[in-house]
């Protein structure tokens, strides 16, 4: 055991363990919640710290031996990161977490330079030049654009997906629905289609968004006056850290909105909550058409992935949609949970920026994954063109078309005389008008039933 201590007092830590006394005193404070946080997230804040170090060495204000030892440290961060163990839902705004990463650096640099734990300072070397409040925010803006790029690889996998299958199924007719009711004809790959669009939609406003993101605070200290820094520091670490992480990022124009001011985040992830709209509708939609298989919709033939039920043999259940959308409802939660928790900030910061943070990597995480099993999922959906063949000749909505004929009412009366039987209806409109049931049924055939116009 070593003893650590600060103006509060004196704790043991057990030697090998590189954290210090602000992340031990922290850790009993916050009893963990069982969050961890985004492994790009710890890399993007050891990279902060590096770049510190790297600049604060160039411009002479550490030491050039601490400062390549805080280096080294730096790059060692997958096997530090287990030594950092304050909860993603501490309090204090991230300082805890700030602390907890000094201390496993300075600590890491001590025995790199052979010295006793505590050569290297955790405020006075690794913090040199910055506080939680710059440090904390530029680590979330790096980690979410890195995050923000896998997602969107995943949403473009998916998108091409289905438009395969919307070329696929580009012939097959089956009936519309509107409010789950029989509606007008529609191709079973325009369905697909439509999907790919609200996809594509998705894509591009999640490209969009990180313009904005790109804007961090890191320089800005405190509040985003530099307090604390040298005016050479402030003007290059942005330069420094954006070579280093290779991520386009930029200092902000006003590095007090951009610390104060969670509003990008809201938007982003507004964004996220637009794409699990639509992955829940898409899911939902899919289960729906492989309802049945035998009393219900049945159009499509959806994956055997696993047995369905404990009890019913032979089951198949459609249990990947239901995950993507259940991951849509958590992505709903959180979106609420971030709104509200950007909004709360007072005056020159947000005290919740850790767990906006979080949440917002948390949810790119969870809809990255939704979006890859969902690609696999429908990669090996196939039609069931006999059930599209059958519904839709049964649907009383291919007589739209009839309405431009005989008006309406007409055509409705028909269908109530008829009690909601197809060729019945076309052989009452016959023989009230007399027009042939060939020439009432050329009007309504389907392959026109699908083109626009009429």
């Amino acid at each position: 055991m070593r003893e650590e201590k600060d103006y509060l007092g004196k704790v043991e830590i057990e030697d090998d363990k590189l954290y210090g006394i602000s992340s031990y005193r922290a850790h009993k404070l916050f009893p963990e919640t069982g969050e961890k946080f985004d492994e790009r997230f710890i890399w993007a804040y050891f990279m902060i710290k590096k770049a510190a170090a790297t600049l604060n060495k160039e411009l002479g204000y550490l030491d050039s031996n601490i400062a390549d030892a805080i280096i080294s440290a730096c790059d060692e961060w997958k096997n530090l990161k287990d030594h950092i163990i304050v909860d993603p839902l501490s309090g204090g705004a991230g300082t805890s977490v700030n602390m907890n990463i000094n201390e496993v650096i300075a600590n890491r640099a001590s025995q790199l330079l052979n010295k006793e734990i505590g050569y290297v300072k955790p405020i006075e070397h690794v913090n040199l030049h910055q506080s939680t409040n710059d440090t904390f925010v530029t680590a979330g803006k790096i980690a979410i654009i890195v995050r923000l790029r896998e997602l969107i690889d995943q949403i473009i996998k998916l998108q091409e997906i289905i438009q395969t299958k919307e070329k696929e199924f580009y012939r097959i007719r089956k009936v519309g629905r509107t409010q789950l009711m029989d509606g007008p004809p529609i191709m079973l790959g325009q369905e697909f289609g439509a999907w790919a669009d609200a996809l594509a939609r998705d894509r591009w406003r999640l490209n969009k968004v990180e313009e904005r993101i790109r804007n961090v605070n890191i320089g800005g200290t405190a509040i985003g006056t530099g307090i604390g820094a040298p005016k050479n520091y402030v003007l290059k670490i942005v330069n420094v850290l954006r070579e280093i992480c290779n991520v386009k990022i930029a200092k902000a124009d006003n590095l007090i909105d951009a610390t104060q001011n969670m509003d990008v985040f809201s938007e982003i992830h507004g964004l996220l909550k637009a794409l699990s709209v639509n992955l829940y509708k898409i899911s939902n939609d899919i289960r729906l058409l492989g309802s049945g298989p035998n009393t219900s919709i049945g159009e499509l033939i959806l994956p055997k992935v696993q047995i369905g039920s404990s009890i019913m043999p032979g089951k198949n259940n459609p249990v990947v949609p239901e995950y993507v959308m259940q991951i849509s409802l958590v992505v709903f939660s959180h979106d609420s949970m971030i709104n509200h928790a950007s909004a709360f900030g007072n005056l020159e910061l947000n005290q919740f920026s850790p767990l906006i943070v979080h949440y917002t990597l948390k949810s790119i995480n969870l809809l990255k994954n939704a979006c890859h099993s969902l690609s696999k999922y429908i990669e090996n959906i196939k039609a069931n063109e006999e059930r599209c063949r059958e519904n839709l000749e049964k649907s009383i909505s291919n007589l739209t078309p009839l309405i431009n004929i005989f008006g309406y009412n007409e055509v409705a009366q028909a269908v109530k005389e008829s009690n909601y039987d197809v060729d019945k209806a076309i052989n009452l409109l016959s023989e009230k008008f007399s027009i042939s049931v060939e020439d009432i049924k050329k009007k309504i055939n389907p392959d026109n039933l699908t083109k626009l116009g009429f």
